[in-house]
């Protein structure tokens, strides 16, 4: 048998999965093994031991090998994708020295000493010194270095999950350049850490030694050893062949590579993103991301709870749906598209700007979430469609930012996450932005897009123009409602985009009033 079977782990926030992926990107086998996200010791701390991730992930490739014909003989390598900026610490000995701090962590650290020199002073006259600071407070390594200090003179290495798993596999420290999205000094543009001059090593002091090789996507990080086989039951020997992070997997999983084909991800975070060839900032400091695609970027929109509000409206407002889910046996969240069919596209004017989080930049820390144009018409189905609605309005704002820097206009949407689900999500998306939105032929589009460094680094593919050919293609499209787009248009233009300019001196004063969210 030829052994052209690609195995993709994809550990994800909530789960792991084991996928056995052909390759023209035909799913043949998944196993999922559910994990608990985090355990919190004190309000705003999030954290997971990180033998829960390597423990789960051994069990889902088990679990894989169970499934009937399934043959581990067939398989030509393995890619790893995580979720992004979650940090662990290992000693000497490659032990974990504490828990994992999650990407959904809120910790952050008072004090820290402001960037000095050339840096600070340029910092200042454009306007980013906050912005920095923000940085600093936000960094993991800095909170540990400061209020755990033992334990950060006892770390040997400080990697992200994804480093922390490719040491488990192949007993190296090392990872891909793909994976580095966190508070650590990496140089987004030349896609390597930062030269030593750089201001990132003000920002977050640490020693150089204690970060892992990087590896560029379709790279070969290690071999599998004897071990990690004996844990996982991965034949020991397979080559374990550089991916990316889960955002930056889901985007060429997706289809994504040409810079007028946007992937929407309706996740815990809501982002746009799209692949460029240049280095391009759409938010000046805030870099684009490493794409799965080597040498490129992924310029990327976030919406910080984004799709969590339907988590929060299911628990607030969904009580019904909840009761009716449990007689049927399905997910609450399949019965609310008549909750959008309920209510007319623009709610009737209930307008959501969906900043529930603090932002970076744009919008800045202040901001905070505000619903407006209630009257006595209002329903919570209004209120539910007026969610997917704010979160399409934010996306495409997200979208004609990133248009005016790259020059490129995007002409295709593709829609991945657990939104993706929603004909209900899809169909506003479509009216929003007046174009065709698709989704994947598979949902595991973060896995397919691992998978797919995995047969280009193997040499299955030549190039990505060909992998995406091959391996990528639409599940179901749906056409924008030209009606439905004049009215979110006018929306859009005339409500949507003044809310922020107009509501900001508010949002500060509840910041100086209350103090949240504090300041860096």
């Amino acid at each position: 048998m030829t052994a052209d079977h690609l195995l993709a782990i994809d550990q994800g926030t909530q789960s792991v999965r084991a996928l056995l992926f052909t390759p023209d990107g035909t799913l043949i086998a998944k196993s999922r093994v559910p994990i608990e996200p985090y355990f919190s010791t004190a309000p705003g701390l999030a954290e997971q031991h990180p033998n829960v991730f390597w423990d789960a992930l051994c069990t889902a490739c088990r679990q894989l090998w169970a499934i009937p014909g399934v043959d581990r003989q067939a398989i030509a390598g393995v890619a790893l994708t995580t979720q992004r900026s979650t940090m662990v610490n290992l000693d000497k000995d490659g032990n974990p020295l504490r828990p994992a701090i999650v990407w959904l962590d809120q910790r952050r650290t008072p004090g820290l000493k402001p960037i000095g020199g050339l840096w600070g002073l340029g910092f200042w006259l454009t306007g980013m010194t906050e912005t920095v600071a923000y940085l600093q407070a936000e960094a993991e390594a800095n909170w540990i270095r400061t209020f755990q200090p033992e334990i950060w003179q006892a770390t040997h290495k400080y990697l992200l999950l994804s480093g922390y798993l490719t040491y488990r596999l192949t007993g190296k420290y090392v990872d891909s350049v793909g994976s580095q999205v966190a508070y650590i000094p990496f140089d987004y543009k030349n896609l390597r850490w930062s030269g030593k001059s750089d201001w990132k090593w003000q920002a977050v002091p640490l020693d150089p030694s204690i970060l892992p090789e990087l590896v560029p996507p379709t790279g070969l990080l290690g071999e599998i050893t004897a071990e990690a086989a004996g844990d996982t039951g991965i034949p020991a020997g397979l080559p374990l062949i550089a991916a990316a992070a889960d955002k930056a997997c889901e985007v060429i999983g997706s289809g994504c590579v040409d810079p007028q084909v946007a992937c929407l991800s309706y996740g815990t975070t809501a982002t746009i993103n799209t692949t460029q060839k240049k280095y391009m900032e759409v938010i000046p400091l805030i870099p684009p991301y490493p794409s799965a695609v080597p040498g490129a970027y992924s310029l990327e929109i976030q919406i910080y709870r984004g799709f969590w509000m339907v988590s929060w409206f299911k628990r607030e407002f969904a009580h019904e749906e909840q009761r009716l889910a449990e007689e049927r046996g399905i997910e609450p969240e399949d019965l609310f598209d008549h909750l959008v069919e309920s209510a007319p596209p623009g709610s009737q004017g209930l307008t959501l700007q969906p900043f529930w989080s603090p932002g970076l930049k744009v919008p800045g820390p202040e901001a905070k979430g505000a619903i407006i144009g209630f009257g006595d018409v209002h329903t919570r189905s209004h209120l539910y469609r007026s969610i997917l609605e704010g979160l399409a309005y934010a996306l495409r704002e997200g979208a004609e930012r990133t248009q005016r820097v790259s020059h490129k206009p995007i002409r295709e949407i593709r829609v991945a996450g657990g939104g993706s689900q929603s004909n209900g999500a899809l169909q506003i998306t479509a009216d929003i932005f007046g174009l065709p939105v698709s989704t994947p032929h598979v949902y595991e589009a973060s896995g397919l897009g691992a998978a797919m460094d995995a047969a280009v680094g193997l040499g299955m593919h030549p190039h990505f123009d060909h992998a995406v050919v091959a391996m990528t293609r639409v599940g179901h499209t749906v056409e924008p409602n030209l009606e439905n787009h004049r009215v979110y248009d006018e929306l859009y233009n005339r409500v949507y985009l003044k809310m922020y300019k107009r509501l900001k001196p508010l949002y500060e004063a509840i910041r100086d009033i209350t103090g949240f969210p504090p300041r860096g």
